[in-house]
């Protein structure tokens, strides 16, 4: 690197830095109303949700599968969201296919409530189109509960099954 462009990197910081020192402090006193809806589904898919999504996913890594969840639900820049993401594996005698990870999320829409979302990916020999973005469901975050998001799971877990 230059000295030339370190001289413009480093102004460029300083600015910055000014900048956000002399920017006042966003106001902690009160939520608008979309700011406490998007809290409070937050909290929903925190308590609801993710624990749902846990249970699959240990079951899943029981049975011999990949399985991770993701909890966005703490960023303050973005709706919240909770996903699990699924990749079965096959027996290795049987053959070292390689299978593709799969989708389910759960996410807040301000419009919508809770959208549930899934993009199955079938095993790259089976030659199947990719199914992307497909839309499980929708429900009012006040009508959220255990039962119906481990109705959607399963449906998911079956599809991802189905397509490997």
């Amino acid at each position: 690197m230059t000295d030339e462009s370190l001289e413009k990197l480093r102004s460029l910081l300083t600015a910055y830095a000014e900048r956000l020192a002399s920017a006042q402090p966003p106001s902690k006193t009160g939520h608008g109303i979309a700011e406490r809806k998007r809290l409070a589904c937050a909290d929903c898919l925190r308590k609801i949700v993710r624990p749902v999504l846990d249970r699959f996913m240990d079951e899943l890594k029981n049975a011999g599968h990949d399985a991770s969840t993701r909890d966005h639900t703490d960023k303050e820049d973005a709706y919240p969201s909770v996903a699990l993401s699924f990749t079965p594996r096959t027996p290795a005698a049987k053959s070292p296919e390689t299978t593709l990870a799969s989708a389910l999320m759960f996410k807040y829409d301000p419009r919508h409530g809770i959208v549930v979302q899934r993009e199955v990916k079938p095993s790259p020999t089976k030659r199947r189109v990719t199914i992307g973005g497909e839309r499980l469901g929708m429900i009012a975050v006040d009508a959220l509960s255990a039962p119906w998001v481990e109705t959607k799971t399963l449906t998911f877990v079956e599809d991802v099954l189905k397509a490997n």
